[in-house]
């Protein structure tokens, strides 16, 4: 006897070799034997043979009308049998029965099973849903090989141009667009970012990191909508007439200067830092949308802005204007240069000019101050600042020391980024030069300053703390905090971020809460925008941590591209470069550092390398060593710097230049610290 029956949603046959209670045991036409359970038998059967039966039923199956098959079976469920009589008009033989059960199966959209054997036609309005449902398939099937020859053939299809940046970072895998270049990927042994930038759906590899980045934190543009620009309260005309300091490019210009003789022959010292938080509200449009950026973000040759530009432009301090300013005055006895007072005003504070250090850096020597050469604007004011901020710089020195940290070293070398019309110049700049060092001192002074005053007010506000913690890691690492704390690495009892209001959201956050202190005394921590513990500021927190590591990411991968372009624009193939540690290096002359495996020489050790090729899609480099120098003394120190804890330096170097996307300095990565 021969069985035609089910196992594992298969249909199957074989010819009995025994039974035993309701189970038989059975061997296939291929020889495999195996236990069938009665309930799972369809058909018994003497002849044909089983092997005959199969094939016999296959071919039929193959030659029956589907279509034709749904129609004779009317809208009642009937069991194969009773479905073979009016087909076939007669009792089915094995063979046209399990020939009709297999066309049944593999006709789901035609017939519904309802049990073993059993079957009903499916309702007509499904089944036309059904075949249509098909049909597109079908069509998408067309359409989707279409695409996948034009991108082997290197042409791009329109409507993988139109959805080339969510197919990389956001992809909708059932999309046809998606599996047209899943498939064309696989044929071609590519990976998708490179095939779009080989069929011009991505312009470049510039813009192919640009746009990851944007896709992931500005997934709705990087435009701003209509604002009305707010009002200000009337305030006072201050007596000064200040200068800022900044690079050629900047245009956040937050802070600047100014120095009065006192009768008494005294100093005052205006710092002077941009006061949007006047017109801003918390809560208002305004604050929404510097809230969602947290900060600017910057990359060689351009940022993207924390605040509309009509705004930053209301704000900024520009030259030739009167414009509002927090303002933190200090009241200097040039004898010893000790602070006899502090005070804090909003005012309007007339600009008087906008130097720049692209004019100034080489007349602004330490060495030129000593003698009192040169002749540029504000030579006066500035020689006495770069007295009062060496006086600055040792007393924190004297702290930090005292705090159980070694002095700070001036010898660290920055680069300087300049794109403009996708080519670049990198030059190195030596930190600690004069202007830079009075621009950080007095930002470092201010910041303390302020973060003492909310402090003492008991208004809350966003600090900077180092230092404390148990261990070298965790007295190293910088944390934000919403009380005052000490920062070691820098030598101060507490730091606030507040001198960047136009591109830190953290700083406009300070500014609203130091406005209300000088506004409210004693009052101050019932009328501040935010109160002890509110639960808003830690959030504020949280997610400026989270968006400033990101953007600092950003820019490190924007810094490492355009070293790439760099190498290529000098068609450079034999580079210096030296030892930061074990396998990993640093270019002389830009930063870009350069994993190596194997390299193990001492920390400063000056090495020749070949440079194989690099990579502007994955910023990759291949290299070797040609040439193992001495160690520079000078590269030592530079790089012992780099390695040993800079966190200090990059809080430092924050406060050198008001606009790092025009003189870049490493955003500091409170992760990293």
């Amino acid at each position: 006897m021969n069985l035609f029956f089910e196992e594992s949603g298969d249909f199957k046959v074989g010819a009995v070799l025994s039974q035993q209670g309701e189970a038989f045991q059975v061997e296939t036409p291929t020889g495999k034997r195996t236990k069938v359970r009665a309930r799972d038998v369809l058909l018994q059967f003497e002849t044909p043979s089983a092997g005959e039966m199969i094939a016999s039923a296959n071919r039929l199956a193959d030659d029956i009308d589907i279509a034709f098959l749904w129609e004779v079976a009317g809208e009642e469920e009937f069991g194969v049998t009773e479905l073979g009589n009016e087909y076939f008009g007669h009792a089915p033989r094995p063979e046209e029965a399990a020939g009709l059960l297999l066309k049944i199966a593999a006709s789901p959209i035609y017939f519904h099973k309802k049990g073993k054997g059993r079957y009903k036609a499916a309702p007509a309005a499904t089944l036309q849903a059904a075949l249509a449902g098909i049909e597109r398939k079908k069509q998408q099937a067309v359409l989707q090989q279409a695409m996948v020859d034009e991108l082997k053939a290197g042409r791009l299809p329109d409507a993988i141009r139109a959805a080339s940046r969510q197919l990389l970072y956001r992809p909708d895998k059932n999309s046809i667009e998606y599996k047209a270049l899943e498939a064309a990927c696989a044929e071609l042994q590519v990976l998708p970012a490179r095939l779009l930038l080989s069929v011009g759906a991505i312009a470049s590899a510039k813009e192919l990191h640009l746009s990851r980045f944007l896709t992931e934190h500005f997934p709705r543009g990087t435009g701003f909508p209509q604002i009305a620009l707010p009002a200000l309260p009337d305030l006072p005309l201050a007596a000064v007439q200040a200068f800022s300091i900044d690079d050629v490019t900047t245009t956040e210009i937050d802070d600047a200067f100014s120095l009065q003789r006192l009768d008494d022959g005294r100093l005052r010292v205006g710092i002077h830092i941009a006061a949007p938080a006047l017109g801003i509200v918390r809560g208002d449009a305004i604050d929404t949308l510097a809230r969602e950026r947290m900060s600017t973000v910057y990359m060689p040759g351009d940022k993207i802005t924390m605040l509309p530009d009509e705004l930053v432009g209301h704000f900024t301090l520009a030259e030739g204007s009167a414009r509002p300013a927090l303002s933190l005055y200090a009241t200097l006895d040039p004898t010893d240069w000790s602070v006899q007072g502090t005070e804090t005003v909003a005012e309007l504070v007339p600009i008087a000019a906008n130097l720049r250090h692209n004019d100034l850096d080489e007349l602004v020597t330490e060495e030129a101050l000593a003698e009192g050469r040169g002749d540029y604007a504000h030579k006066d004011e500035i020689a006495l600042l770069w007295q009062w901020a060496q006086v600055l710089e040792r007393a924190r020195m004297a702290k930090r020391e005292a705090f159980g940290l070694r002095p700070e070293q001036n010898n660290r070398v920055d680069f300087n980024f300049y794109v403009e019309d996708d080519v670049v110049t990198i030059a190195r700049r030596k930190r600690g030069a004069p202007l830079d060092k009075i621009v950080a001192e007095l930002m470092i002074f201010a910041n303390s300053s302020w973060g003492k005053l909310m402090h003492d007010h008991g208004v809350p506000g966003i600090y900077r703390a180092q230092g404390g913690g148990q261990g070298w890691a965790a007295r190293m690492q910088v944390r934000m905090l919403t009380h005052a704390a000490p920062h070691q690495g820098l030598g101060v009892d507490q730091y606030a971020w507040s001198t960047s209001p136009l591109r830190r959201y953290t700083d406009l956050v300070n500014q609203w809460q130091i406005l209300a202190c000088i506004k409210g005394g004693v009052t101050a921590p019932l009328v501040a925008p935010f109160k002890p513990k509110d639960a808003d500021l830690f959030a504020i927190v949280s997610a400026f941590d989270s968006a400033y590591g990101a953007y600092a990411d950003f820019q490190s991968t924007m810094e490492r591209f355009w070293c790439l372009r760099w190498l290529a624009q000098h068609e450079l193939r034999h580079v210096d470069a030296v030892l930061l540690k074990d396998e990993l290096l640093r270019l002389v002359d830009i930063p870009l550092v350069i994993p190596m495996t194997g390299v193990r020489h001492a920390r400063g050790t000056q090495l020749r390398l070949e440079l194989i090729d690099w990579d502007e899609v994955d910023l990759s480099v291949q290299a070797r060593v040609l040439e193992v120098a001495t160690v520079s003394p000078a590269l030592a120190d530079e790089v012992e710097l780099e390695e040993a804890d800079v966190t200090d330096e990059a809080e430092q170097a924050a406060e050198q230049i008001a606009d790092p996307a025009a003189t870049p300095q490493p955003l500091p990565d409170p992760a990293a610290e």
